[in-house]
């Protein structure tokens, strides 16, 4: 086991949550998307750093992802791809949640990278998004005044959920103040599209080698949260976006737990998946 401790109020926090007198915040359901492309090097990850606005690891270098929209298990969008029932095997969900799931990874990547995962037949994607008109509509995503089935039904689009490859599941600690249940998917990055600065949550972005990340996060550059640091190690041992996306993996539920060592409380994440190999 590895530990993070966990100084000061939040330790305060911890202990009483482990002991009973405040009840866990429920976990919403999440999604997050490891956005891929090929380097000479390798492979690169898209990135955003979290603005410290933010109320949820300000700061921490993170993949693009959030919270399921209610409106995001609608049926009534075209899908080509793994159905639902097929996600919900893999993610241990039920159908509507995953339904949910997939088009809240598709949703989230658009809005925080402009790279959007549908096209305009089930054997095609959108080459370019980077117009005034295609920034509305990422801008209305945002705020909720557009619905993910809304903004592809109007374009026809058909969302590819053949594109997004399931990678792991985190669900946040139960002394956190806000959790989250969250699924990792990864991806390629569709030909002909590119990310771009999109701005809102994050205050920068950056394409990196896996390896690159850990090393910054190691020489204190940048802050890495325990999942992300286990899903940069696991596709640093790939050597090309194709043997990432066709690795068969076996989806295994990780929850770090806390505990109470010599009258210090840690946060203990579980061997195998603090980011040591």
């Amino acid at each position: 086991m590895k530990g993070i401790p966990l100084p000061g109020e939040i330790g305060v926090h911890a202990r009483a949550v482990l002991a009973g007198e405040i009840a866990p915040v429920p976990a919403r359901d999440a999604a997050t998307v490891v956005l891929l492309r090929s380097a000479r090097a390798g492979v690169e990850v898209y990135m955003l750093r979290r603005a410290t606005s933010m109320d949820f690891v300000a700061g921490a270098y993170v993949f693009p992802g959030g919270s399921v929209d209610p409106r995001d298990d609608d049926q009534s969008l075209a899908w080509a791809g793994p159905a639902p029932e097929t996600w919900g095997r893999v993610f241990g969900a039920d159908v509507a949640t995953a339904r949910g799931l997939v088009c809240a990874a598709v949703r989230e990547t658009f809005e925080e990278s402009g790279v959007l995962l549908a096209g305009p037949s089930a054997d095609t994607v959108v080459a370019d998004t980077t117009g005034d008109d295609w920034e509305a509509d990422r801008e209305a995503l945002i705020a909720r005044r557009l619905s993910l089935a809304e903004f592809l039904n109007k374009r026809g689009l058909v969302l590819r959920a053949d594109l997004l490859r399931p990678w792991a599941h985190w669900i946040t600690p139960d002394v956190e103040r806000k959790r989250f249940d969250t699924r990792f998917f990864v991806a390629a990055m569709p030909p002909g599209q590119r990310t771009r600065d999109v701005g809102g949550e994050a205050d920068e972005v950056a394409w990196l080698r896996p390896d690159q990340a850990l090393r910054r996060a190691q020489d204190g550059e940048i802050w890495l949260v325990p999942p992300t640091i286990r899903t940069l190690t696991e596709i640093s041992a790939f050597a090309d976006v194709h043997s990432v996306l066709a690795c068969d993996r076996e989806i295994v539920t990780v929850q770090p737990r806390v505990a109470e060592v010599e009258g210090e409380m840690w946060l203990v994440i579980p061997d195998g998946h603090d980011g040591v190999s």
